[in-house]
């Protein structure tokens, strides 16, 4: 795998989320003040789609299944979040969107969570 080109820049909003399937890795890029990033589609804590639930504002992600929180910039969870988002390379070249696939990046869920009452 490599770089792959994902989209122009001026096709995500600021604070806006957008879903990519390519070679078969799923993945949402998100456009915030500090610039792109690039996580796995679902969220660390229960497999939640990001492209629907993740909602951005003050440099943050929330999955809003469960408001579990997270830093845009390093990927740190905040608050009563348990687990760091795990992150793709990115860069911008021109107008282009590029992320680097070289595998799946994917969470562990706990399996004690499916019986969490949603």
């Amino acid at each position: 795998m490599s770089w792959k080109a994902v989209c122009k820049a001026d096709e995500i909003a600021e604070n806006a989320l957008k879903f990519f399937d390519i070679d078969d890795i799923e993945f949402v890029v998100i456009r915030h003040a500090a610039g792109f990033i690039a996580i796995p589609a679902y969220c660390p804590h229960m497999e939640e789609p990001l492209a629907e639930s993740g909602m951005c504002a003050g440099g943050l992600l929330t999955c809003t299944k469960h408001l579990w929180q997270w830093d845009l910039t390093s990927g740190e969870p905040k608050g009563e979040t348990e687990k760091p988002l795990l992150k793709y390379d990115v860069k911008q070249e021109a107008d282009d969107v590029l992320v680097f696939l070289d595998k799946e990046l994917t969470y562990d869920w706990d399996d004690e969570d499916d019986d969490y009452d949603d």
